[in-house]
């Protein structure tokens, strides 16, 4: 495990998700959302196999012995992607980002669930303490008939449910880097990905205009880049470990809501933002400590310790 690596590259596919997440929110009011997704997984394939051909692997990129963990991965990915990208359509992008925090939490929880991950209870009330920023987020939306819409009810559950699905597949990939390549994982996703966003085709597709196209295009590719940065994350550091740094992005998603589509946000998004924000803080403050702890016994082993 190397940590540190992990989250340097948990940080850059954070900053290049919401680039990318940007270009889809561009085309939200034209263009359906299995449509976005259809783009920006099909155009990540050609990025995935330039990389893999640079890195000489290209042959043993595409190989894989578990189809079906890559095809399960792909489904409850495509899931979160869908719901994520539907969910642009209706709520701003700093608050898409707010509710999308629940998926760092999530993978604490899931992750103590499925990998057998020990969460003591500064973790778990740090979890604790960013799922109540998530509901403070959530309630003004929920809030039907007292300033809320329905469209914004229905965008703040789409958002919700993409996070959860995002947790979920998180959890596959570090199941999945187990037995498998990151250059495989991040193959597979994107093209069982394509394949399975062809199932809303008959849902409404749309013709882009040439603009549109080109914004879906740029989506896929940096949507290819911020794969293969957040797959190997999960490869160098815990996901408990990586996960609370998901926050990084309210700074990125603030900048780019505000200049690019003129969205200020509500001092309650933004209190229930810095609740997960300070969740997030407590959690990499107790892994810190956990791991400074573990290393004094080592520390007192070696010869010249």
């Amino acid at each position: 495990m190397q940590p540190l690596r992990g989250i340097g590259f948990k940080i850059a596919s954070v900053l290049i998700f919401i680039c990318m997440q940007s270009l889809i929110k561009s085309t939200s009011d034209h263009v359906p959302p299995g449509e976005a997704v259809f783009f920006r997984s099909f155009f990540a394939i050609p990025v995935i196999v330039v990389w893999l051909y640079l890195r000489r692997e290209l042959h043993e990129g595409v190989g894989t012995a578990n189809p079906m963990g890559h095809l399960w991965r792909a489904f409850v990915g495509t899931l979160a992607m869908g719901l994520g990208f539907a969910s642009l359509g209706f709520l701003p992008l700093p608050e898409v980002t707010a509710l999308g925090y629940a998926a760092p939490l999530l993978v604490v929880i899931f992750a103590a669930m499925f990998l057998g991950e020990k969460v003591g209870a500064w973790r778990l009330g740090a979890v604790g303490l960013g799922l109540v920023g998530v509901l403070i987020v959530l309630s003004p939306r929920l809030s039907i008939g007292a300033g809320a819409s329905h469209a914004q009810a229905l965008g703040a559950t789409l958002a919700l449910g993409g996070a959860v699905f995002t947790a979920l597949a998180q959890i596959l990939i570090r199941k999945l880097v187990q037995t498998e390549r990151t250059a495989t994982i991040v193959f597979w996703f994107s093209f069982n990905a394509a394949a399975l966003s062809l199932v809303t085709l008959p849902f409404g597709w749309v013709v882009p205009t040439l603009a549109e196209a080109a914004l879906l295009i740029c989506a896929g590719i940096l949507g290819g880049v911020a794969q293969i940065f957040l797959t190997s994350s999960y490869r160098h550091a815990d996901a408990s470990v990586v996960a609370p740094f998901e926050y990084a992005s309210m700074l990125f998603a603030l900048g780019i809501g505000y200049m690019v589509f003129d969205e200020i946000p509500t001092l309650t998004m933004l209190a229930g933002a810095g609740l997960v924000v300070v969740a997030g803080i407590l959690i990499i403050w107790r892994e810190r400590k956990l791991g400074l702890e573990r290393a004094q016994p080592r520390k007192a082993m070696t010869p010249n310790g």
